[in-house]
């Protein structure tokens, strides 16, 4: 189905729209521009007429999905809409209800090394003997379950060139619980590249940053996606730190979902509909309110 319907077109009960992945492009040096397309690109991350429920209540179903090679996507929704369950599918944690899930063209699997994940930034119990390279080099064998790398050498250069891609050499070597929380994330997002991954899952990775750091964060993710074109799926509660980033937006909101760009989906309209009661999407110097929603809701 071609990206440029009408979002009015894309119901809420389970139409989604995916884009026209010959209009997409695959140019490290080209933003995600339909105007500087190769003839086909296979999608990054596919889902197709995916269904999640667990027991007798359904999360969401119908979802159709293609996210393309360097391309951005925020996943919204408030607090129990399966935003976290959408990773851990992808992940290959949990199977779909009903339809199929595929990450760069083959089925969903626990260890799927075209997959690097950044999860939520938790501090570090104090007395963790554990370094920040230890952490990185997890992101480049930690998939063997414990069976090294057979080359040294390079393991090292992974590891090395994966700190050096968040500007985290100053203390790649330093215990992580005496690191900020800023410092542990951007290691974290190092390990998520060390394994040189096609799909970059992020779920909440910006959770309990300062403004600062989530900008930082965004922005180093960001750079990667466009470096090496990079398929990025980013769970968040708040847009606004990535809004600039990002492409598409899949908004999750009890069983029901939209997808379409920032400008079609982030509307009192369309959020109105979603969650069955008058939603006021207000935009104050370039940031996004949602009113009437709940705090959880953006």
């Amino acid at each position: 189905m071609s990206g440029n319907v009408d979002t009015s077109e894309r119901v809420a009960t389970g139409v989604s729209v995916t884009p026209d992945l010959e209009s997409v492009h695959t140019a490290p040096d080209c933003p995600f521009d339909p105007d500087c397309a190769p003839a086909s690109v296979e999608p990054a991350v596919r889902l197709r007429e995916a269904r999640l429920s667990f027991g007798e209540r359904t999360l969401w179903e119908g979802l159709d999905l293609e996210i393309a090679p360097g391309e951005f996507v925020a996943v919204l929704g408030p607090n129990g809409s399966g935003k976290t369950s959408l990773m851990r599918m992808l992940l290959g944690q949990i199977a779909p209800s009903a339809g199929s899930v595929e990450i760069a063209g083959s089925p969903a699997r626990l260890g799927n090394p075209h997959i690097g994940y950044v999860p939520q930034q938790k501090t570090f119990e104090p007395g963790v003997q554990l370094r920040g390279v230890d952490l990185v080099g997890l992101g480049v064998d930690g998939h063997c379950w414990g069976l090294g790398w057979r080359g040294r050498k390079e393991r090292r250069r992974k590891v090395s060139d994966a700190i050096a891609q968040v500007g985290a050499e100053r203390f790649a070597y330093a215990p992580l619980d005496a690191l900020s929380g800023g410092e542990q994330q951007r290691l974290r997002v190092a390990q998520a590249l060390a394994g040189d991954p096609r799909v970059l899952l992020c779920d909440e990775p910006l959770l309990s940053l300062d403004l600062a750091n989530q900008r930082l964060v965004s922005e180093l993710i960001d750079a990667r996606r466009r470096a090496h074109d990079t398929a990025v799926l980013f769970v968040t509660h708040e847009i606004n730190p990535v809004l600039p980033l990002v492409d598409r937006v899949l908004y999750l909101v009890d069983g029901k979902f939209r997808i379409g760009t920032p400008d079609e989906v982030m509307t009192s309209e369309v959020l109105s509909e979603l969650y069955r009661t008058q939603i006021d999407v207000l935009r104050v110097r370039g940031r996004l309110v949602v009113v009437g929603a709940g705090e959880d809701a953006l």
